[in-house]
């Protein structure tokens, strides 16, 4: 008769103990993946590369510069050193890019409303979270896209707030449905903190819509002084139009937003091949420049703002003119950016993780992974659109959301890469599970005591073989994530005002929502 195999020494405990302590919620310090894991594994960019990038972009604003500021900035950079011609572009000295890189803010952390989801945005630490300005909705019934709404916005925002893998909101679309650009705004702000208490994003379409959106913000912190101390919103802030000139009014915009203790994202977007060089390298230094350039401009205004090096340039397929955000030249461009920023010390961010595809299907899956994988492995501190975004932009979906949830745990799997100790290298577990266990590893305490700390498991993911996805009667991925999708809208959400703030709010400003 065959012996019964050993059981591996040191195995205690009963099983229902064991699968009660899984299913137990995990602290932030056991989960596998957490936000703010550092990255910098991968880096495309040489040290010498990265030096010529910069002595380009030092170049392209002395000899180049930016056109088109408004007079209050010409007057501010100026002040600080840098010239006006008669052309009409502000021109930067190398001596002046050096000085504001060593008043620049450095230490950066994004704060959350609840206090739960700050974001520290030191060294090469790693966000995920959403983006962008869609126009249109994917409706998978029926694979249809229409006119993104304010309710779409604020259901995205409660869906983000449920996932545990989407660290921020920054605003995925427009609400089409407000034709008033100042409804708009206000109620983008309204809809975004009323659906999640994590970092926002957003932006103001005309420089005369600040001051009411600070008295908004004001409002639900609490007071302007609590929202100075933990600014839950930041200015997303589109000041260039490339090729080197400064947007007028976003830029003037931005000049109240500063002085209204908003923090500001540099948002430097060109198209690689069409509004900047075409190649990797040019589109990079280009793109560089203009957010030094913005440094520049926040810190002549008040030095030290807390300010993101938001360096987005975009691919561009050069056979037809559309933008390529899902190809391998779009996670390059990025990863490249993500080691500008560890060249300065800068909190930065970037555009990973949105198709091409029209729909969340085989080809949005390789597009979105490759570019947060990538995005992540370089020490990208703020991954924007990296979930949800299709159609390069112009299209947003809930259900992709919820599946980028899944997507970018993997993502983040790689960033936290692997570790070496006399622990994970198990030669004691070898010893024991060959010499006197059962020659195999299932089922030790080992084994089970790491399950979850090394091992990330998807939601929706399927990992059954084909009997039991065909017992399970064939469970579908898509129609999956629309039933989590409505059993999150289906309940109220953890960021709703308390009443008689929402009424104060009501009753100051018209809201559509």
């Amino acid at each position: 008769m065959t012996s019964m195999p050993r059981r591996a020494s040191g195995r205690s405990g009963g099983r229902a103990a064991r699968v009660a302590a899984r299913a137990a919620a995990l602290t932030q310090d056991q989960r596998p993946i957490r936000p703010g894991m550092s990255g910098g594994q991968y880096r495309p960019l040489s040290d010498r590369q990265m030096v010529q990038i910069h002595e380009t972009a030092l170049q392209a604003l002395e000899e180049i510069g930016l056109a088109d500021a408004p007079q209050s900035g010409i007057d501010a950079m100026v002040a600080v050193g840098a010239t006006y011609g008669d052309d009409g572009r502000v021109r930067f000295p190398r001596s002046l890019v050096e000085d504001t890189l060593a008043k620049a803010c450095k230490d950066l952390t994004l704060f959350s409303r609840d206090g739960q989801h700050d974001l520290d945005l030191g060294g090469t630490r790693v966000h995920y979270g959403t983006a962008g300005a869609a126009v249109h909705m994917v409706d998978l019934d029926g694979s249809n896209y229409r006119d993104s709404t304010l309710q779409d916005l604020h259901d995205a925002a409660r869906i983000a707030d449920t996932l545990d893998n989407i660290h921020f909101v920054q605003r995925p679309m427009v609400a089409r449905d407000i034709t008033n650009n100042l409804h708009m705004d206000l109620n983008t702000i309204y809809a975004c903190c009323s659906g999640t208490t994590k970092h926002i994003g957003t932006s103001f379409s005309d420089p005369s819509h600040v001051q009411d959106g600070l008295e908004m913000l004001y409002m639900i912190a609490g007071g302007e002084e609590k929202f100075r101390a933990r600014p839950f919103v930041s200015n997303t802030n589109c000041f260039v139009v490339p090729p080197l000139k400064f947007a007028t009014e976003s830029c003037e915009a931005m000049e109240q937003c500063i002085r209204g203790g908003v923090p500001v994202l540099l948002l430097a977007a060109c198209m690689a091949g069409a509004t900047a060089p075409s190649t990797i390298a040019g589109a990079i230094a280009q793109t560089v420049a203009e957010c030094l350039a913005g440094l520049i401009y926040v810190n002549a205004i008040k030095p030290g703002h807390p300010a993101i090096f938001g360096t987005w340039p975009f691919g561009l397929d050069l056979r037809t003119g559309a933008m390529s955000v899902g190809s391998g030249e779009q996670a390059l461009l990025s990863a490249g950016c993500a080691q500008m920023h560890q060249y300065y010390g800068l909190p930065g961010g970037a555009a990973a993780g949105a198709s091409d595809s029209k729909l969340p299907d085989m080809q949005a899956g390789w597009e979105q992974m490759c570019s947060n994988v990538m995005a992540g492995l370089s020490g990208l501190n703020m991954v924007y659109e990296a979930a949800g975004m299709h159609a390069s932009l112009l299209g947003f979906c809930h259900e992709s959301l919820i599946l980028g949830d899944d997507l970018i745990g993997q993502a983040m799997r790689c960033v936290r890469g692997i570790e070496v100790d006399e622990e994970t290298l198990a030669l004691d577990q070898m010893r024991d599970v060959c010499l006197t266990g059962p020659g195999h590893y299932l089922g030790t305490d080992a084994t089970l005591g790491r399950m979850q700390k090394d091992h990330v498991y998807p939601n929706l993911g399927d990992r059954t073989s084909p009997k039991e996805w065909e017992e399970r009667e064939k469970p579908d991925l898509l129609a999956n994530a629309v039933a989590r999708k409505e059993a999150i809208l289906a309940t109220p959400s953890q960021a709703r005002f308390d009443p008689a703030l929402d009424a104060a709010l009501r009753m100051r400003f018209t809201i559509h929502l």
